[in-house]
């Protein structure tokens, strides 16, 4: 059996060839990937060199592994340092290992087979799927023999390998859209494709495959089993694609129809495609887009000052009717505002996790000890969890007894949460977790009932690792659909990592401590105490300072570590009370500067 380079790269599976082998959200029907992000110019292409005359054996393979950048015409020129008898048969797209640049060396041949030990960063499976390594090396083994006098590989590996500064060019990320389950928001399933063949590689995947396993229940689709796409292209026309469904696809009830039409536009739309036109034996179907709700959060931060809590623009605060009262007398810690602003979950200073509500009643949730900072889904449950009990994770629903939900993270050997945060469209949580020596970013499908439309959390679906964490985190939150941000603090430094879902992150260094710059309030910002030196100095990103995010702010005079600061809970834990789901607020506010 053919040995694969692809799979899942964890357990460097994938290589282990023993036997067998932003931000911002816009778009009227879909809050992923902004639409100026649609690659939609020219794409850069690589023109590998072909085998030369004379080449050696190590020549041969390590040309052969450098020529996987070039996807043209299904790896043409790759094939040609194949022996005949292997290039129709070698696969390409059975997956990707991505190494670190410049490793790709080939061993001294031995009795004609050539070695190459890799140290893979990464790795993309047959589907799309990205996943970091978690460390090791593999060695590729390639059998070679001569052809016309030149050497030839006649035995290698399916999949191709890919120096890490080239894999982003090759291959680009794209969202695979699908539904939440009551059928409101678009969750975007990330996936890598070569980009001489997006469109057909999304439509294949959304049509005719099923989503990533960590979101199996989480999601739903419109696309029946019976449904499947007809040709292996996606014609295009002036931005317009048209995509064939076998008949079966005419027996179906218009809603359906049009969903099935909004998952596909909303798919094709990150590959520079505007318009989908559905069709059955070349005669178009009649479809509409359904409306589906943003997950877009307003540019105004919420904050909280003497003058109370709530919304600030322009140097004035509007406050929620009802809701800003109760979280104010809640005596906040962490604060975090539900999509309604109908209620919000609280951390309040005795510890405890409550609901406060925009009738100005605050409700006791949970009173375990060391509870880390609650978080409020879009169904407007509240999530609490010890820090070192993973198998405590419980939703407490409105009104409603909560059970402790059923997932499988304390079995997997999580030793403690850091820090939990959940999508804006409900279908998905992150945790930063400990298991062993290490810390990681997990993330879980959100299964949930939905027989009484309620939507209750029933459990968590099995996690996969989306990225390794160096350092304590703070916090963290979700900044858009398909990327969680961490506040990480590690020494005297704070950063914030970007993780983006399903594929490499993004580390925002931040600044020493002595170098440290703190927020704090111009002497006309009325209510705010300045920075005191008993609070702690807080280092602000400098790539912040171009985040479209939120927080809240919080002067307290009360408490013994007073002050002010833009930052999430934990790094002042008695002056910063972040809401919504973002970050820190960078921008410079009305009434408030930047101090050295």
């Amino acid at each position: 059996m053919r040995r694969l380079i692809g799979g899942t790269l964890a357990l460097l599976g994938i290589l282990a060839l023993a036997a067998c082998a932003g931000l911002p959200v816009s778009g009227p029907v879909t809050a992923g990937r902004p639409v100026d992000e649609a690659r939609t110019g020219p794409e850069v292409r690589f023109f590998p060199e072909e085998p030369q005359p004379g080449a050696t054996q190590e020549e041969i393979v390590e040309g052969f592994l450098l020529a996987g950048s070039g996807s043209s015409n299904d790896w043409q020129t790759a094939r040609s340092f194949l022996a005949p008898s292997i290039q129709s048969s070698w696969d390409p797209s059975a997956g990707v290992a991505v190494v670190p640049t410049g490793e790709i060396v080939a061993q001294p041949a031995v009795d004609d087979t050539v070695t190459v030990t890799l140290a893979p960063v990464a790795s993309v499976d047959d589907t799309g799927r990205y996943e970091p390594a978690l460390g090791g090396t593999a060695t590729l083994a390639f059998d070679l023999v001569q052809v016309a006098g030149q050497w030839r590989i006649s035995k290698a590996p399916d999949g191709i390998v890919l120096d890490e500064s080239v894999f982003g060019t090759v291959f680009h990320r794209y969202s695979v859209m699908y539904f939440d389950p009551s059928w409101t928001y678009l969750v975007p399933d990330e996936r890598w494709f070569p980009t001489t063949s997006a469109a057909v590689r999304i439509t294949g995947a959304l049509v005719d495959e099923q989503p990533s396993d960590w979101l199996t229940g989480a999601v739903s689709t419109a696309f029946t089993d019976d449904v499947t796409s007809v040709y292996s292209s996606v014609p295009q026309s002036a931005g317009t694609a048209r995509v064939e469904l076998s008949p079966e696809a005419l027996a179906l009830e218009q809603l359906t129809i049009d969903r099935m039409a909004t998952q596909l536009e909303a798919s094709l739309a990150t590959a520079g495609i505007t318009e989908v036109q559905l069709t059955v034996d070349g005669v178009p179907i009649a479809a509409t887009p359904v409306q589906t709700r943003s997950t877009a959060v307003t540019g105004a931060p919420l904050v909280m000052t003497d003058q109370g809590f709530g919304f600030l623009s322009g140097g004035e605060l509007t406050t929620i009717t009802g809701l800003s009262d109760a979280v104010a007398r809640s005596t906040p810690v962490a604060v975090q505002v539900g999509p309604d602003q109908r209620s919000a979950a609280v951390l309040s200073a005795d510890g405890s996790v409550v609901r406060a509500e925009a009738t100005d009643n605050i409700v006791v949730l949970d009173t375990r000890s060391a509870l880390r900072a609650p978080v409020i889904d879009a169904r407007g449950y509240v999530w609490s969890i010890p820090a070192r009990s993973p198998a405590a994770l419980t939703a407490f629903g409105p009104g409603v007894e909560s059970p402790l939900l059923s997932q499988p993270w304390a079995a997997a050997g999580v030793t403690d949460v850091q820090a939990i945060a959940i999508s804006r469209d409900g279908t998905r949580i992150a945790g930063v977790v400990r298991i062993g020596d290490r810390t990681e970013l997990w993330l879980s499908g959100i299964i949930r009932d939905e027989r009484d439309n309620r939507g209750a959390p029933a459990r968590l679906g099995e996690p996969i690792v989306a990225g390794t964490i160096e350092g304590e985190a703070v916090s963290m939150v979700w900044t858009d659909d398909v990327t969680v941000a961490v506040v990480v603090r590690s020494g005297t430094e704070t950063d914030i990592v970007e993780q983006t879902v399903g594929g490499p992150p993004r580390r925002l260094p931040g600044l020493p401590a002595r170098r440290s710059r703190r927020w704090r309030p111009r002497p006309r910002a009325s209510g705010c105490a300045p920075m005191t030196a008993d609070c702690t100095s807080v280092a602000v990103p400098t790539g912040c300072r171009r985040q479209r995010a939120s927080c809240c702010w919080r002067c307290s005079r009360a408490r013994p570590r007073s002050g002010w600061t833009g930052l999430l809970p934990s790094v002042c834990r008695d002056a910063a009370v972040p809401v919504r789901d973002d970050p820190v607020r960078a921008a410079h506010r009305p009434g408030y500067t930047v101090v050295p």
